[in-house]
């Protein structure tokens, strides 16, 4: 019985050591250093893009060091889920209802009180044409763009996360005043719907009369400060390199005429229809890829694939890679969001120089809370001009949130240490904030901390005294640095300087 038990044991060991060895034999694929990211794949990315309010989710916003106190928080917000902008033809349109009831999935227990309280929505004020947007998608059949109740939910889960996390920072007091809550949005209504909703869950049956919804004009918010010639030619180089790449992707012109042959179009027309978007909307919400019957008169017959959704993601995915190798980009990306950043910059100098020591609160407070409700095409230049390239392109109901923290009082002995330990260059860097020394800034997308990935933060040393990033670097960054690309000083220099 003995040797029996010793034999069981000894193929036990065996067994164990055969399970470790193999492990060991795949462990040297699990990078110990810095490697290049692997290759998405466009599937798993694109899931990843339909956000689905599934999940729950891990939110850093309103992390700081003990006794930080929190001034402000500015949010830009890519819109939620939507119908499709483009209609694939020759193929019936997604079945997606878009009224709302807190009966259908995915819902959220908010919902019934958001659709009752955005019926006393007449008692705010709305600025330009806003008023004559509805404040809820309200179509059985849904129309072009409109947003769907995934979109709703997904805002209404993104204010409750950010309620969840500033709730003990006590950022706005009770009875906020009209001035100390910003909200902005463009003229369509899924935007609109998108602010109502993550407003809603931020503050939960919030006044209607202390609320002013102001209307931004361009997808780039950028205000009185839209005419800039050289945004223009740099984002006309880069459709034509888009185009370029595009076109010399053989894999993806062979798909898209097995598509086009399918459906009986001329490959031409399918590719002006933008598929990919009608696609992405049937993945999103589980439906079945187009089909057309075969022996059809119309086409060969047949169904569009999830492996020519994949190659048309995939050429998108290197697109994204290719743009960042170039850089065309990323220079219209500087000049498109500077606007945007300015106003942030300016409103962050207001909040710190209202809470220096011996100043008097104005009346009314300033703006503690903004929300930008924008689009794919205002987060994705934002992302690139704060230097986060690798960042993944929006996905619906993305947010990208700036904090303004201010540090506790140092003690004397703390003030001598902290100046001991600082190089003069960081000396400089923490005196250029106008708000003072003690002022400082997050920077989070979709819920991460990205302060120390973005161009103006990156070279700071987080294990310092003092862990977050300055206000000054922010400012340094907004005001000057941004325009040294161009080899200009400002905002209008840079626009406007004719390249030999």
């Amino acid at each position: 019985m003995l040797a029996r038990n010793r034999f069981i044991l000894l193929v036990v060991v065996g067994a164990v050591l055969a399970i470790v060895s193999l492990s060991l034999q795949f462990l040297h694929l699990i990078p110990t250093t810095p490697m290049e990211a692997p290759e998405p794949n466009p599937i798993s990315e694109a899931y990843g893009y339909c956000n689905t309010p599934n999940r729950s989710e891990q939110a850093w916003e309103g992390h700081s060091p003990v006794d930080y106190k929190l001034l402000s928080v500015q949010v830009m917000i890519r819109h939620g889920d939507r119908y499709p902008l483009y209609a694939i033809p020759k193929t019936k349109r997604p079945a997606i209802d878009c009224t709302l009831s807190p009966k259908r999935k995915p819902s959220h227990h908010q919902l019934n009180s958001f659709i009752g309280h955005m019926a006393q929505g007449g008692r705010g004020r709305w600025e330009g044409t806003l008023s004559s947007l509805p404040r809820l998608p309200n179509h059985s059949a849904c129309e072009m763009g409109e947003l769907t109740q995934t979109g709703v939910v997904q805002h209404l889960r993104n204010g409750q996360l950010l309620r969840q996390a500033y709730k003990r920072h006590k950022l706005l007091p009770p009875n906020w005043s009209t001035k100390q809550v910003w909200v902005e949005t463009t003229g369509r209504s899924r935007t609109l719907q998108s602010g109502m909703a993550l407003l809603y869950g931020f503050l939960p049956d919030f006044d209607w009369s202390r609320l002013t919804v102001h209307h931004q004009w361009s997808t780039l918010f950028c205000g009185s400060a839209c005419d800039c010639p050289a945004r223009n030619r740099y984002l006309e180089e880069e459709q034509r390199r888009q185009y370029r790449l595009r076109v010399a992707d053989t894999e993806l012109e062979r798909t898209y005429a097995d598509m086009a042959r399918t459906l009986g179009l001329p490959p031409r027309q399918l590719r002006a229809a933008n598929p990919i978007d009608s696609l992405l909307c049937q993945l999103c919400h589980g439906l079945s890829f187009p089909c057309v019957p075969a022996g059809s008169a119309i086409g060969s017959g047949g169904c569009l694939t999830l492996t020519q959704f994949a190659v048309i993601r995939k050429q998108q995915l290197e697109d994204e890679v290719d743009r960042r190798r170039v850089g065309l980009y990323r220079r219209y990306a500087l000049l498109a969001t500077h606007p945007y950043l300015n106003r942030t910059a300016n409103r962050m100098e207001r909040v710190a120089k209202a809470n220096a020591p011996g100043r008097k609160p104005r009346a009314g407070g300033e703006e503690v809370f903004t929300l930008s409700s924008a689009h794919d095409v205002t987060v994705a230049p934002l992302l690139s001009a704060l230097g986060l390239e690798e960042a993944l392109f929006p996905r619906f109901a993305a947010r990208v949130v700036f904090e303004l923290w201010k540090s506790p009082p140092a003690t004397q002995g703390q003030r001598k240490g902290q100046g001991q330990g600082q190089d003069k260059a960081a000396r400089v860097k923490g005196e250029r904030s106008k708000g003072g020394g003690d002022m400082f800034v997050r920077v989070l997308y979709n819920g991460e901390d990205v302060t120390f990935h973005t161009t103006f933060c990156r070279s700071h040393d987080r294990h310092a005294a003092q862990p977050l990033c300055p206000l000054g670097n922010f400012l340094s960054f907004v005001k000057k640095d941004m325009f040294s690309v161009f080899n200009a000083t400002s905002y209008h220099n840079a626009c406007y300087r004719r390249t030999g």
